[in-house]
């Protein structure tokens, strides 16, 4: 197997283009092919996030693309990853761990830019002695030059590992030509030059009436356009961009068990539910709508950023007294880390580690209290569920503990201690992201509902597939042989 000379970056002309799909298409293709692929991302902005083997905390996406590439995913995968708090904070996590939470202007002004630019390529480097290719995810545009003198994950890295960049566009948003173009066109002459493809992504229709579209892009940028990606609807693979919340469900189905996630303002690890939501015998739905959520089998309050602020949005808007009233009347109700939390008594944040409100009375719904503590806690855990035998799976991530007396044990981990609550057999909450990809868990859910056959196969072989059906996808639809050629130059 020859040694590709280098790295495949995927940048994009905008957020939510496909950039992170593409790059773990790439990733099973070249493992397909025989290479050793790793993925990378050097700044990741996102609340959905996955803890590594040692207790590092990552973005999703690295982990799925990892998945893809049958690698355990490290924190040299990402770096760094911000995870915002509020609209104007984010806490940013270098090598896994909380450096701190910064003000926005400040972190984009660029002030410890430096140090963690050197926390990168020390990252990226260590990866290339292990891997070949390393396949490499820029975020949002190559074009926002407002904050490219700061860049630590678009361009400026991709001059640094001297990168085979492809920009990827999204046709169906409309002005393919102006934003690649353009996109192409504000770069310095030595960004230029890293540009090496195109891939115009998400097409609907007949291919072949982009031909002349194909050759314009070209004459005009100089850059060969490797492939148009037709969009797809087959294949299921996570995304943790939350703007892929806004094309899911929001009401409940007849003929099918409800599911209703309350759709929290700082909502995080919406991955927790995917396994759920590929059951063909459920309907899961994002909600805050007071009739909606009545319609509900199981009500799910799901992981938070900022947990108190939103609670108290919850009361503001009626969503609060919903989910009291239908817990009361038999309904299932889950709560999954911050919904855990909010499920409880009360929550109290001494050291202000969420804002300035020192305690919230919680849903009073399971008998525990929870404090807020400025430590994070990010485990990797095995544990077996209620009184079930199989083992299960999960990891915590959380900033917080929490505790009730005499309240009935959920969950026994694999070292002895006990986690989690449950108030009967259909009102529970957790710590454990990942909970619902366990089928034990998802039969006892369901059980009270549906009388129907287990799924043939787990959640995790049915994500293997969904990466071999993605890069048959991008097979067919991209110049793999010119992608080849422009890695090996």
């Amino acid at each position: 197997m020859i040694k590709l000379k280098h790295p495949l970056m995927v940048v994009g002309t905008g957020s939510d283009v496909g950039k992170s799909v593409l790059a773990t298409g790439f990733c099973r293709i070249f493992l397909q092919d025989g290479y050793r692929p790793v993925p990378f991302k050097a700044q990741n902005m996102s609340l959905n996030s996955y803890v590594t083997a040692n207790g590092g905390e990552i973005g999703r996406a690295q982990a799925v693309q990892a998945e893809a590439c049958r690698l355990d995913c490290h924190t040299d995968m990402n770096p760094v990853l911000l995870k915002p708090g509020s609209d104007k904070q984010s806490q940013v996590i270098v090598n896994g761990k909380v450096l701190g939470n910064y003000v926005a202007g400040s972190y984009f002004r660029g002030e410890i830019k430096d140090q963690l630019f050197g926390e990168v390529t020390g990252a990226f480097e260590r990866l290339l002695k292990s891997y070949n290719p390393v396949v490499i995810e820029g975020a949002g545009s190559i074009a926002e030059l407002n904050l490219k003198n700061n860049d630590i994950v678009n361009m400026r890295i991709a001059v640094a590992t001297k990168a085979a960049t492809v920009l990827v566009a999204d046709i169906e948003r409309g002005g393919v030509f102006a934003s690649v173009f353009g996109s192409i066109m504000l770069l310095d002459t030595e960004e230029r030059k890293q540009i090496k493809g195109v891939i115009i992504n998400k097409f609907r229709g007949d291919v072949s009436l982009f031909d002349e579209g194909r050759k314009i892009l070209e004459d005009l940028t100089g850059v060969p356009v490797l492939g148009i990606i037709p969009a797809f609807s087959h294949i299921s693979i996570e995304e943790e961009d939350s703007i892929s919340l806004e094309r899911k469900a929001t009401s409940a189905l007849d003929n099918k068990v409800n599911v209703a996630v309350i759709h929290l303002r700082r909502l995080s690890n919406f991955t927790d539910f995917n396994c759920l939501e590929q059951d063909e015998r459920v309907n899961l739905f994002y909600t805050n709508n007071t009739e909606e959520i009545k319609k509900a089998d199981i009500i799910i309050l799901p992981g938070s950023k900022s947990t108190i602020a939103d609670l108290i949005e919850l009361r503001r808007n009626g969503v609060a007294e919903e989910i009291i009233r239908q817990s009361r009347a038999g309904k299932s109700v889950i709560g999954i880390c911050g919904g855990y939390q909010m499920m409880g008594a009360r929550i109290e944040d001494p050291e202000h580690v969420e804002g300035s409100v020192d305690a919230v009375p919680g849903l009073n719904i399971l008998p525990v209290t929870t404090t807020l503590e400025s430590e994070k806690y990010t485990v990797r855990t095995s544990f077996f569920f209620k009184d079930f035998e199989e083992p299960c799976s999960g990891y915590e991530i959380h900033m917080g503990q929490t505790r009730g007396d005499g309240a009935e044990v959920l969950n026994r981990l694999e070292n002895g201690q006990s986690e989690g609550c449950r108030m009967n057999t259909q009102i529970w909450g957790t710590y454990m992201h990942g909970i619902l990809d366990n089928p034990v868990v998802i039969e006892d859910i369901l059980a009270p509902y549906v009388q129907g056959v287990t799924p043939s196969i787990s959640y995790d072989e049915f994500k293997q597939n969904q990466y071999d059906l993605l890069a048959d996808h991008i097979r067919q639809n991209v110049d793999m042989d010119l992608t080849y050629k422009i890695l090996s130059e």
